[in-house]
């Protein structure tokens, strides 16, 4: 980081660090991850979750099948706002793929790699997105158990892969049908089932803290919208365009604590307060090397805004 301004302070009255945070407040922009079961939707979960909460808005990041399982994120509140985020995420599969009429394993080893790489990927008719042809990059498929007709593989896939459609394509290379009998996925960007919870657990940590009083669970499964954050460049500003941005002002040279080394204009910044809290998201109006050099000016505008309003008091008059 490169330091703007070395005396500034920040408000204890005012704000949080994020690991600070109540439940209550997590759960106006947290995230959890789910292990979801075999059997309800993606939708479903994030509406059982929703009701166990009490809240009005929690929502999902990348949709898994019903009859699949693993990791779903799960956003709460403001953080819904980051669901595009998520979604671009690149995924890893465990599948189980049964090929009818047994199975040729020369014939398959020489299919799967023309499967790799940057292919079609059609979604099937029975997804809940548009039939139309696009292409997704495939970066792993591979083998790796082979019993009768059925063969485990593993696939890393970009987003919006359709496992299915992988499945329906190697039938027709190997001239007969292969069917997707079972789908997990173990991993979902940097976030994997070892991080992850099952619907009995999140029951269990919510009743532990609504009944007996007890945080500890919750505060294991819940996690700040921070954390969804961390591979993008970081600006540091004061309280008081904290203030500001939190009702979609620019953000102003002035406003600058620190900034993350190497900014070119027009990238993708995160705002955070002194304290470690996100802001907004925003997009960078000149490049790093100009904001040492500025007095005034524009730095960034915002384009999604995280913060709730008057978090940090208004510096300006109405």
């Amino acid at each position: 980081m490169i330091i703007l301004e070395s005396n500034t302070e920040t408000s204890a009255e005012h704000g949080s660090a994020p690991d600070a945070r109540t439940i209550d407040q997590l759960l106006e922009g947290g995230f959890i991850l789910l292990d979801k079961a075999p059997g309800p939707s993606s939708h479903q979960v994030s509406a059982w979750a929703r009701d166990m909460f009490g809240l009005e808005k929690l929502g999902h990041g990348g949709t898994l099948d019903p009859f699949a399982t693993g990791v779903l994120p799960l956003l709460a509140g403001k953080a819904m706002r980051l669901t595009g985020t998520i979604l671009t995420h690149d995924k890893t599969y465990l599948a189980i793929l049964k090929v009818n009429g047994g199975i040729d394993r020369s014939a398959l080893d020489e299919a799967m790699p023309k499967l790799t790489g940057k292919v079609y990927n059609v979604p099937p008719e029975i997804s809940a997105v548009r039939v139309q042809v696009r292409t997704r990059t495939i970066s792993e498929f591979k083998i790796l158990d082979v019993e009768g007709e059925l063969v485990l593989v593993s696939i890393k896939c970009e987003a919006g892969t359709y496992v299915r459609t992988m499945a329906r394509d190697l039938g027709l290379l190997l001239n007969t049908t292969v069917e997707l009998k079972e789908l997990r996925r173990p991993s979902s960007g940097e976030y994997s089932l070892a991080q992850s919870v099952t619907m009995q657990q999140i029951a269990d940590a919510y009743w532990l803290w609504k009944e007996r009083g007890d945080e500890t669970a919750m505060r294991r499964i819940l996690h700040p919208v921070e954390t969804l954050l961390k591979d993008i460049p970081i600006i540091v500003v004061k309280d008081g365009a904290a203030a500001a941005l939190s009702h979609g002002a620019p953000l102003l040279r002035p406003g600058l604590v620190s900034i993350a080394e190497g900014l070119n204009a027009k990238q993708e910044v995160q705002i955070l307060t002194q304290k470690g809290e996100v802001v907004a998201l925003a997009q960078l109006s000149v490049n790093g090397s100009t904001i040492q050099e500025m007095k005034q000016g524009e730095v960034a505008k915002p384009h999604t805004v995280l913060m709730k309003q008057d978090t940090y008091p208004r510096s300006w008059k109405k």
